[in-house]
């Protein structure tokens, strides 16, 4: 093997983190293992924390702050928010720690450096298979209970882009913030406060439609927006379902995993210097 010292921005090196695969299922494995390793209810953490998230969100928003749900069930309103949330600012979150976490490891091996964040987001996707399955039963319930839930299954079939435009957001800002937080570490901590602030500007406790008409386009300006609003609108049958905005979400999503790639492309040539 020839480890080059310079090569051009646009050289992500795809087909050599494909060679890597079994570093990444490895990676997906420690990161799925030691995430509640000595805890006393292991695995079940995935289960509860979405669930104490919606009974929350449901007793302050929506019995204290009454706020719309667009007619359907209050608790699973919230649940469809908090689990499509929490895998895309997971993966905002963990990937933006990928250099400063794993430097000493960088500094002793060599592999493609984009194994990290792409474990990240598969060890993400099992967490939220777990609760996405949690939901899918609380929606069958309420569905059996006559309640409003109405899905759509042809846009069901569409959930998996759904998902594959959450993580590519994640991973593109995720890269984007990692690769210069090497240089500037006030964006670790401007990271966390930034993204409860997005979560509001997002329709996760509230519906588009409760958005008085003179706001609305600000919300509408997340690329998140339209994602929260399809995935509620597939399996629940409430929401709002513009092609056109999905389609500025997809986009938007593929010029920052493009310029995240460069930028974290370059920084990883020289990022040793600076951490």
């Amino acid at each position: 093997m020839v480890i080059q010292p310079q090569r051009s921005l646009f050289d992500l090196r795809l087909v050599e983190l494909w060679r890597y695969r079994d570093l990444v299922i490895l990676f997906v494995r420690r990161d799925f293992v030691s995430a509640y390793k000595q805890t006393i209810l292991g695995p079940l953490w995935y289960l509860i924390q979405p669930l104490l998230t919606t009974l929350t969100f449901t007793f302050i928003f929506g019995n204290i702050a009454r706020l719309p749900t667009d007619g359907l069930p209050q608790f699973l309103f919230y649940m469809s928010g908090t689990v499509v949330w929490s895998y895309f600012s997971n993966c905002l979150i963990k990937t933006s720690d990928t250099f400063i976490h794993n430097a000493g490891l960088f500094g002793k091996v060599y592999f493609p450096r984009m194994a990290v964040p792409v474990s990240i987001l598969l060890s993400n996707l099992t967490s939220f298979s777990i609760q996405f399955l949690l939901f899918t039963l609380f929606a069958l319930y309420f569905a059996l209970q006559d309640a409003a839930v109405h899905p759509n299954w042809s846009w069901i079939i569409l959930s998996p882009l759904l998902v594959l435009m959450m993580a590519g957001l994640g991973l593109g800002f995720g890269i984007i913030i990692s690769s210069l937080t090497t240089k500037y570490r006030d964006l670790r901590f401007m990271l966390q406060f930034g993204v409860q602030l997005l979560m509001y500007a997002t329709p996760v406790i509230y519906p588009v439609s409760a958005i008085p008409e003179r706001f609305r386009w600000i919300i509408l300006a997340n690329p998140m927006t339209p994602i929260v609003e399809a995935f509620r609108y597939a399996f629940l049958g409430a929401g709002t379902v513009n092609v056109g905005l999905l389609l500025y979400s997809f986009g938007f999503m593929l010029v920052v995993v493009s310029l995240g790639s460069i930028i974290f492309n370059r920084v990883e040539q020289t990022f040793m210097d600076t951490v």
